[in-house]
């Protein structure tokens, strides 16, 4: 089992709450509807990672602007690392890229996870 930190239980929780107009378009439009159990705003180690499906040991983060500075740059780099240790592999997408290219980032999500479009379950 991997290590996560109960300190970061109710942060985790409140960000679940609180998803990004972007997390909440690829949650509700395709993540949901994935074979698989997808884990939204879930903790691992000292790090809460937007959306984890642990039966791939594959994480997925959508980041904001804020992730092209130099110094969140470096920090996504020490943390995709430490992700890496455990054998998880980070799939990065900017919000820009949910807005505008969402199904090219649904297609590459799924071509990750060995699935495609047939895999989806029906929308209800």
């Amino acid at each position: 089992m991997i290590p996560y930190n109960k300190k970061l239980v109710s942060n985790a929780q409140t960000l679940r709450k609180n998803m990004t107009p972007e997390e909440k378009h690829l949650w509700y439009d395709f993540l949901k509807r994935l074979p698989l159990n997808v884990r939204r705003q879930h903790n691992i180690e000292n790090y809460i990672v937007d959306f984890y499906i642990a039966e791939k040991k594959i994480v997925i983060e959508i980041d904001g602007i804020q992730h092209t500075a130099p110094e969140h740059k470096e920090a996504d780099r020490q943390r995709d690392a430490a992700l890496a240790c455990w054998n998880i592999t980070v799939l990065r997408y900017s919000n820009d890229s949910i807005r505008r290219n969402f199904n090219a980032v649904a297609e590459d999500i799924l071509k990750n996870l060995d699935l495609d479009f047939s895999d989806l379950k029906p929308v209800r």
